[in-house]
């Protein structure tokens, strides 16, 4: 039972580490001469906001921003519930209430990282339409299925004897 709850707590783990890594990296869409994330343009030199990033115009950009923080923020405090449940839960209780937190995380990086994937072009200037995606984008669709089967391993997960 240990080296399940220790694989449960190394998986969990990752995935927060994947998620602040996407979240926080400037490398959502690359190309030799600049790279973009969810918040900044730079090049070689400096880094500039996203042109009309705050207007209602850029609305996805702003959902893909505060769903890969609220995914963030979520699987932060699953872990946190996750152990206090570990504790407090009778023996042979399910972790219910931590899997519906991790679940809920790996919808929302789900829906972020498929409306960047969906719009990502909408919000670049025709200088920046040339690149490819960027490791930090690719981290956040490898986050989603980690989170998704640690919330299912949540689910099935009992504490036993």
């Amino acid at each position: 039972m240990l080296i399940i709850l220790a694989f449960i707590i190394l998986f969990h783990f990752t995935s927060a580490i994947l998620l602040f890594i996407a979240t926080i990296r400037n490398s959502w869409w690359v190309s030799n001469e600049f790279s973009i994330d969810l918040w900044y343009n730079c090049n070689d030199t400096n880094c500039y906001d996203i042109p009309n990033s705050a207007t209602s115009d850029a609305a996805y950009l702003q959902i893909i921003q505060a769903t890969m923080i609220l995914s963030t923020i979520l699987c932060c405090v699953g872990f946190f519930v996750f152990i206090l449940q570990l504790f407090r839960l009778k023996q042979g209780e399910r972790f219910v209430f931590s899997a519906i937190i991790q679940l809920l995380s790996s919808f929302c990086v789900m829906t972020a990282a498929s409306i960047y994937t969906a719009e990502h072009l909408n919000f670049k200037s025709g200088d920046f339409k040339k690149g490819d995606y960027g490791y930090a984008f690719i981290l956040a669709w490898v986050a989603f299925p980690m989170t998704l089967m640690s919330g299912l391993m949540y689910l099935v997960l009992r504490k036993r004897k």
